[in-house]
C-alpha cells in the first residue's frame, strides 16, 4: 500500500549522533527563518510535503541527550588536523562553516558560550536544548517527522526511490538524504542500519568499520585500574612494531575501573585500534611528564629523591603507583638509587608501555570510523557518485575527527551541504 509521496526523504537515527540529518532539513526547507539568514532557498513550492523517517523504533526524538552525549556541538577552530577525510571536512565546511553554524544556532535561539579550546557549549548546559530548538524549526517549517519509522528498505523507483517500513508502510520520494549515522551509540538509533541502505544503492564500505573515540581497556591486574577517578596530564604515542612513532596526543588522561578514558585516550584509541589491526607488535605508550625523556629524567632522579621529585610534578597516588611499579621505593634516597632503578624509573614515567586489551566497543564509543569511501560522493553537493539523488553525510561517511565538536561540525556541515543541494 502506498503510503505517501514527498520531494524529499531524510533518513536518520535521532537524537544527536545524527543531528546532520536536522541540519539537512532545515537547510533543504525553502521557508524563510534562521536558515534564511545563511542560504536563499526560493518560495517553498511543492514543498508541502517534506518528509523525515527516523530509523530507531524505541528511541522518542525527546531522548534525554544530556547524559548520554556531550554538550558541545561545534569548534571555532574546525580545522582538525587530525581528521580521517580532512579533504571532505574542509569541502563541507566550505559550504557551511563554523560561523554559519553559530549563527544557525543564534538565530534558533540556542545562546552560546565559549570555551578556550574553542568548544562550543550551549549557554544551558543542556544537549537537549539543541535538539529541542532543530525539532521545533522543522516543525515550523513544514516538515512532517514519522517515528516510528524504521527504514527497512531503500530502493530506485520510478518516482524516484521506494521506502519501505519495518511494519510494512510505504514512502516515495524524489530525493533521500542517508544520515543514519554509523554504529556508535546504537541506543540513539545509530546501529549500523544505514550501511546495508547505502549498499543496496551501489554503495561499498571501507574495509575496516570499528569504534573510535573510544575508552581502552587494561588487564584486570594492572594497576592504573586501582587509580580509578585519578586524572592527571599524559602524552599518549602509537609506536609501530618496529619503534617509528605513528601520531601522538597530548591531554587528560582518567583512570577507571577498566583501564583508560579521557581525552587523550579518546584520541589516541581510533590511531591505536588501526594500526594494531595493520601490525600485530604495534604498542601504546604513556608518558606522564609530557615533554620529559628517559634520558632528561635519568639525569633528574640523580639530584633527587624518586618520590619527592614525582610527588612534585604528579598527583601523590600516582606517583607513588609508578615508583612501585619501577619496583623502586617510594622513600629511596638519591644517593642509594641504583642506576639500574634510576633508569627503570624513568622509562616507567617517560615511556610506560600500555597492555591495552581492547576497547569499550560501540556502545561507549563517541564515533565511527569508516563507512561509506568519500571517492563515491561528490564532495561539494555530498550526493552519490553511484546513485543520482542520493546523498549522504555525518558519521555514514568515512570521515572522524578528534574530541572537541569536530565531529559535530562534520555534522552540520556535510547535512547542511546535502540539504541545500538536495533541494529542488
Amino acid at each position: 500500500m502506498k503510503l505517501a509521496q514527498c520531494t524529499l526523504a531524510v533518513v536518520l537515527a535521532f537524537p544527536a549522533a545524527q543531528a546532520q540529518a536536522a541540519s539537512s532539513l532545515l537547510a533543504s526547507s525553502p521557508l524563510d527563518g534562521p536558515q534564511g539568514a545563511l542560504h536563499d532557498l526560493g518560495d517553498g513550492d511543492g514543498w508541502s510535503s517534506g518528509w523525515v523517517t527516523q530509523n530507531d523504533d524505541t528511541t522518542l526524538p525527546g531522548y534525554a541527550l544530556d547524559t548520554a552525549l556531550p554538550l558541545r556541538y561545534g569548534n571555532l577552530l574546525a580545522s582538525d588536523s587530525h581528521a580521517s577525510g580532512g579533504r571532505a571536512f574542509l569541502a563541507a565546511g566550505r559550504g557551511f562553516d563554523v560561523a554559519a553554524t553559530v549563527s544557525f544556532f543564534r538565530e534558533l535561539g540556542v545562546e552560546l558560550k565559549r570555551e578556550h579550546t574553542g568548544k562550543l557549549f550551549p549557554t544551558s548546559d543542556r544537549a537537549r536544548s539543541v535538539l529541542e530548538a532543530l525539532l521545533r524549526e522543522a516543525r515550523a517549517v513544514g516538515v512532517e517527522v514519522r517515528h516510528p519509522w524504521r527504514v527497512e528498505e531503500l530502493r530506485r523507483a520510478e518516482a524516484g526511490f521506494m521506502l519501505a517500513s519495518s511494519a510494512g508502510a510505504v514512502l516515495e520520494a524524489g530525493r533521500v538524504i542517508l544520515a543514519t549515522g554509523g554504529m556508535s551509540l546504537p541506543r540513539s538509533g545509530s546501529d549500523g542500519g544505514g550501511y546495508a541502505l547505502a549498499r543496496a544503492l551501489g554503495h561499498t564500505l571501507t574495509p575496516r568499520i570499528f569504534p573510535a573515540l573510544v575508552p581502552l581497556t587494561l588487564p584486570g591486574d594492572h594497576f592504573l585500574r586501582a587509580l580509578s577517578g585519578l586524572s592527571a596530564p599524559a602524552t599518549l604515542e602509537v609506536r609501530s612494531g618496529t619503534g617509528r612513532r605513528v601520531v601522538s596526543f597530548t591531554n587528560a588522561v582518567l583512570c577507571t575501573h577498566f583501564g583508560l578514558s579521557g581525552p587523550a585516550v579518546l584520541d589516541v584509541s581510533r590511531y591505536f585500534t588501526d594500526a594494531r589491526q595493520d601490525d600485530a607488535r604495534a604498542g601504546l605508550l604513556a608518558n606522564w611528564l609530557p615533554g620529559s625523556t628517559v634520558e632528561s629524567l635519568d639525569a633528574a632522579l640523580r639530584t633527587g629523591g624518586p618520590g619527592r621529585y614525582l610527588a612534585a610534578r604528579l598527583p601523590e597516588r600516582l606517583a607513588r603507583a609508578l615508583c612501585g611499579a619501577a619496583g623502586v621505593p617510594w622513600a629511596t634516597p638519591s644517593h642509594q638509587l641504583t642506576r639500574e632503578g634510576r633508569r627503570t624509573l624513568a622509562r616507567t614515567v617517560a615511556e610506560m608501555p600500555l597492555p591495552v586489551t581492547g576497547d569499550r566497543g560501540f556502545t561507549t564509543a563517541e564515533v565511527t570510523a569508516g563507512g561509506v569511501p568519500l571517492v563515491e560522493l561528490d564532495l561539494d553537493t555530498m550526493e552519490s557518485r553511484a546513485c543520482p539523488g542520493l546523498s549522504l553525510c555525518g558519521e555514514i561517511c568515512d570521515v572522524d575527527g578528534r574530541i572537541g565538536g569536530f565531529n559535530f561540525q562534520w555534522a552540520w556541515s556535510s547535512g547542511y551541504v546535502a540539504g541545500v543541494t538536495s533541494y529542488p
